[in-house]
C-alpha cells in the first residue's frame, strides 16, 4: 500500500504542472521564496520595504541619513475551497492509481483552476474601482483606443511600464488582431505578457456555491448578480498580492476510510488574492 501512496503523491507533484499550463493568472504568482507560513494555517507571512525619500545633500556635512526598514507582513488567505472524492474499492489498487491521476488532473483543470482564475479576477477589479471602466468596445479601432487610455493613465500615475500584462477577452483580442496593422501591433507590444481570458473566467465579481444548500450542490461559481463582463485588464504585477499554498490533495485507502469501502481523494487550494493599498492604481481595464 506504500508504494501505491507514493504514487498519489507523484500524480500530485504533477498538479503544479498543470496549474502552471493552464492557468492564465499564473503570471501574477509571487516568488514562492519570499512567501512563508504563518503562525495559522490561513495565514502568509510577506516581506515588505519601506523607504525614504531624497534629501538635500550638504558641500559639508555630506549626505542625510534615511532609514529603510524591512518588515514581514502577515496576511490572511481568501480563497479557501475544497472537496472529497470516493471511487469504490472494487476498483484495484493499481486502477485506483489511474482513476486518482485522472480525476486530480482533471478536476484541476476544469474545475478549480478556472475558479481560481476568476476569483482573482473578481478580487482585482473589486480593488481597483473607478479604474475600470464602463466599455465602448464594439470594433477593432475602439479596443484600441480604450486600451491606449487605460495604459496612459496608468503612467500618469507613475505605475511603472515595464512588465504590464494585459488579460483580454478572446473577442476583444481578435478585433485588434483583424485590423493587423502598425496600431494594433504597437498596441501589444508595449505589454511583456498577452493573455487571453475564455470569457467564463473574466468577470468583475463572481459568486461561489457552497456545495451544500439547496441548488449549489455542483459547487463552482458564477457571475454574480452585480458583475460585468470584462473585456480586458490591465495588471502591473508589483501591485498584487498573489500566492497560492496548493495545501492539501491526498488520497485515503479503503482499509484506511471509516465512511465507506473506497478510496477517498481530498482536494484542497488556499491562497490569496489582494492588491496593495497603495498601489490600486497598477490596475485598470474595462468592462460591460
Amino acid at each position: 500500500m506504500a508504494n501505491q501512496i507514493s504514487k498519489f503523491k507523484m500524480y500530485v507533484d504533477l498538479l503544479d504542472e498543470v496549474y502552471k499550463t493552464s492557468s492564465v493568472t499564473a503570471v501574477l504568482d509571487g516568488a514562492s521564496e519570499l512567501a512563508q507560513q504563518g503562525a495559522n494555517a490561513d495565514e502568509l507571512v510577506i516581506p515588505k520595504i519601506d523607504m525614504d525619500g531624497l534629501a538635500d545633500y550638504d558641500r559639508s556635512a555630506g549626505y542625510t541619513m534615511g532609514s529603510v526598514e524591512l518588515t514581514n507582513e502577515t496576511v490572511k488567505c481568501n480563497f479557501d475551497r475544497g472537496r472529497k472524492f470516493l471511487v469504490d474499492a472494487e476498483d484495484d489498487a493499481s486502477t485506483a492509481g489511474v482513476a486518482f491521476g485522472r480525476l486530480s488532473s482533471e478536476f484541476e483543470r476544469t474545475k478549480v483552476i478556472p475558479e481560481l482564475d476568476a476569483f482573482r479576477f473578481a478580487n482585482y477589479c473589486k480593488k481597483a474601482g473607478a479604474n475600470i471602466a464602463t466599455s465602448a468596445i464594439t470594433d477593432g479601432a475602439s479596443a484600441i483606443k480604450a486600451i491606449a487610455k487605460a495604459y496612459d493613465t496608468m503612467t500618469d500615475n507613475e505605475v511603472p511600464e515595464d512588465g504590464r500584462i494585459l488579460f483580454v477577452s478572446p473577442t476583444v483580442y481578435g478585433m485588434i488582431r483583424d485590423l493587423d496593422t502598425t496600431k494594433s501591433k504597437e498596441i501589444l507590444q508595449q505589454f511583456a505578457v498577452v493573455q487571453k481570458v475564455p470569457a467564463s473566467r473574466f468577470f468583475t465579481a463572481i459568486e461561489v456555491n457552497d456545495g451544500k444548500t439547496s441548488g449549489q450542490e455542483k459547487g463552482g461559481y458564477k457571475k454574480a448578480t452585480t458583475g460585468k463582463s470584462l473585456d480586458f485588464l490591465i495588471v502591473e504585477p508589483s501591485a498584487v498580492i498573489q500566492y497560492q499554498k496548493r495545501n492539501v490533495n491526498k488520497a485515503i485507502a479503503p482499509e484506511d476510510n471509516k465512511d465507506a469501502d473506497g478510496w477517498q481523494f481530498n482536494f484542497r487550494e488556499v491562497g490569496i488574492a489582494d492588491v496593495y493599498v497603495n498601489k490600486a492604481n497598477g490596475i485598470a481595464g474595462a468592462c460591460k
